[in-house]
């Protein structure tokens, strides 16, 4: 649907959207004035649906100065869909503690939980960075404060295992300059599709990039450096076969050299190994994506001994 306004007023962007936007829209559909949410708004604009003067504005801030034609263009359908997420409900105890001491914590990280903070609907989901802070405010409730935890790595929310947090902001480049510099040993376990001439040991190495529109959930694959692909490399251990719901499957130790998104995921669907449960991969259907992170072994950043963080596996 398009949509046009005509405005004369000096006023932020955003702001005269939520002025006249609901009323243009609720002749064609029936909706609620909530459902066009500051949020959605925001959204739009962001997106690149929403022009001034024939020109995209991207800045919900900006200012329309004088004779204005502001035009709306976006599918209505997806405007008004919210993901419900399927989040477990997480909080951090001390057996999720993988290591602690004052300058950093690592913790063991459940599938299906958000590692930092996202928005859906309007509402700001839990995630792991949060369970973190209220954790350690816990263990020192007379703080004024919520205490620092520093993100210096991602897992995916379907992912689960090892993941390190900073306590002080003192050694953040430390640890930022060991993941940039790949000095950072990760390994991974995955459960995929078996196959019976797949090699016990095997590199895969790619240039890779989103290849989905931004309009569908983020996939990544084989892009030509030239495209702007960018480099990644994993090497393979098979370690043995796993029956699940009368299936034969394989259990790969994975040993990522570079840290690009689904990496691992895209790495195994390329050789027909997609994962168990990652279905946007080309995976069987399953309860959680069969992706845990096992190892993280790196340099302390003050008392140089190098740590070797495990996670048990849980499956």
């Amino acid at each position: 649907m398009v949509y046009s306004f005509t405005s004369s007023q000096v006023l932020r962007l955003d702001e005269y959207l939520r002025q006249n936007l609901y009323s243009h829209i609720q002749k064609d559909f029936e909706i609620s004035k909530e459902q066009v949410s500051n949020s959605k708004i925001r959204r739009l604009i962001i997106s690149g649906c929403v022009s001034v003067n024939s020109k995209v504005c991207r800045r919900p801030a900006f200012e329309l100065r004088g004779h204005s034609l502001i035009t709306v263009d976006f599918e209505i359908e997806k405007f008004f869909f919210e993901k419900q997420p399927d989040d477990i409900s997480f909080e951090v105890t001390q057996k999720d503690i993988i290591y602690e001491d004052e300058y950093l914590i690592c913790v063991n990280k459940p599938a299906l939980f958000p590692t930092e903070e996202t928005i859906v609907g309007g509402q700001k989901r839990d995630n792991l960075h949060d369970a973190v802070v209220r954790y350690l405010w816990s263990k020192n409730p007379k703080l004024p404060n919520p205490p620092y935890v520093g993100i210096m790595h991602r897992l995916d929310r379907e992912t689960s295992g090892v993941i390190l947090f900073t306590k002080q902001r003192s050694v953040n480049k430390a640890i930022q300059e060991a993941f940039s510099t790949h000095s950072i040993v990760k390994q991974y376990i995955a459960v995929t599709r078996y196959k019976n001439d797949i090699k016990p040991n095997f590199t895969v190495e790619m240039f890779m990039n989103r290849i989905s529109s931004k309009s569908q959930a983020c996939k990544w694959g084989r892009v030509p450096e030239s495209k702007g692909g960018l480099y990644s490399k994993t090497d393979f251990t098979v370690l043995s076969k796993k029956t699940i719901n009368s299936k034969t499957y394989l259990m790969v130790k994975a040993d990522i050299y570079t840290g690009r998104t689904h990496q691992i995921r895209v790495h195994l669907s390329s050789l027909g190994l997609p994962i168990l449960g990652d279905e946007l991969y080309g995976g069987d259907s399953y309860n959680r994506i069969m992706l845990h992170s096992v190892t993280l072994k790196i340099k302390h950043p003050v008392s140089g001994k190098i740590l070797v963080l495990n996670a048990p596996l849980p499956f």
